[in-house]
């Protein structure tokens, strides 16, 4: 059984939290700034540099509460002091990507791109080297909005395990599949 809630939270240099009577969380810093209410079954304190989550009863619903709400308030305060950043590549002959600001246009193999508008939160860049599958960088403080956009895009064409040919996550491994046997 995990205690992942037990553990102190950090604060670095820079990053104010403050936790209302009402069980909002708000973290602030120098990327941005992330609010979450927390369930009234979870306590949230400030003390000497560090945030405390404690829980009042040792039920399992509260237990598992304790952990989450400890992960959620530690991703907040690393988005707004580091950020967060993924990378994806597009693996296809054809396949691009190219933005204008938040206007996300890709070219995956469909008889129209796709335009996809971003969120003010996520900063993109796009980059195509010849030789090289084309990348998509994604940044943002909020580890939870990143992950959703990030997923959306790679929605739009999933790696296929024939010849790997989609959208994936830079460093993911492709479960390949043998193709058709000829006949005897």
């Amino acid at each position: 059984m995990s205690r992942i809630g037990n553990a102190p939270i950090e604060i670095p240099q820079g990053v104010t939290v403050t936790v209302s009577d009402k069980n909002v969380v708000t973290v602030k810093g120098p990327k941005g700034e992330l609010t979450q209410t927390v369930d009234p079954a979870i306590s949230v304190e400030v003390k000497d540099n560090e945030i405390i989550c404690s829980r009042h009863t040792e039920q399992k619903h509260h237990k598992s509460m304790h952990g989450l709400y400890r992960s959620l308030i530690n991703n907040m305060v690393t988005g707004v002091s580091t950020g967060y950043k993924v990378v994806q590549e597009l693996v296809g002959v054809g396949y691009r990507a190219t933005n204008q600001g938040q206007r996300l246009e890709l070219v995956l193999g469909f008889s129209h791109n796709i335009v996809f508008e971003l969120p003010k939160e996520i900063t993109v860049k796009t980059e195509s080297e010849r030789g090289k599958n084309p990348k998509i960088t994604l940044e943002s403080h909020d580890k939870q909005l990143l992950g959703q956009v990030a997923a959306k895009i790679r929605s739009f064409r999933k790696p296929e395990p024939y010849k790997g040919k989609g959208i994936r996550f830079e460093g993911e491994q492709i479960r390949r599949k043998a193709g058709k046997s000829a006949a005897k």
